[in-house]
């Protein structure tokens, strides 16, 4: 297997802090659009549940990708595997639980707290929804497939913001940081049984 992309050493804080950053540029972005990136972020025992229940689909879904030996899908398995198995395998659960939640939550802030509602509010709540998404797709392409499947991911995750009725950042933040975790958890897995 080849070697990672990013130095171990250094993997857990680099990550943590280019995620942190995003937090800071929603604050700006907002600034520019007038928007409060944590205005609809607030805690209901309904948010958390929904935010639970919601991951159990991704978290499925990662797991079948598992099993499919398509081409394309293998070559995400072993990017991801090359690129952040040296670096997870290197880490406590707990570690790996913060960093998973500085994900949900800044990623979440800056593209369902900022970019998502700034669209919505020139072009209406469906525009809003599939071109925040494109853009969280394209960010996340390290492969065609793989920005494909963010881009759902990203549609699912503006979608669970109103799931509870009202409009709470806290579903889709729970929902995205804890689907990290566990997709972490898997990779740091499957990496130690390469070894």
């Amino acid at each position: 297997m080849q070697k990672s992309l990013f130095s171990v050493e250094q993997f857990f804080r680099s990550a943590c802090l280019f995620e942190a950053s995003l937090t800071l540029v929603a604050i700006g972005l907002g600034l520019i659009a007038d928007i409060n990136p944590c205005q609809n972020l607030h805690f209901s025992e309904s948010a958390i549940i929904c935010g639970l229940i919601g991951t159990v689909p991704l978290y499925i879904m990662f797991i079948s990708m598992e099993n499919i030996q398509h081409n394309s899908v293998s070559s995400i398995k072993d990017l991801l595997l090359r690129t952040l198995g040296p670096g997870l395998h290197s880490y406590h659960w707990t570690d790996l639980f913060i960093l998973a939640a500085i994900a949900g939550f800044s990623e979440e802030v800056l593209f369902r707290g900022v970019i998502q509602p700034w669209i919505e509010n020139s072009w209406g709540a469906m525009v809003g929804l599939i071109v925040s998404n494109l853009i969280f797709g394209l960010v996340h392409a390290v492969t065609p497939l793989y920005a494909i499947l963010a881009t759902l991911v990203g549609v699912y995750l503006g979608l669970s913001l109103t799931i509870t009725g009202e409009s709470n950042l806290l579903v889709p933040i729970i929902i995205h940081g804890l689907y990290d975790f566990l997709a972490f958890i898997a990779l740091m897995r499957t990496f130690k049984a390469s070894l």
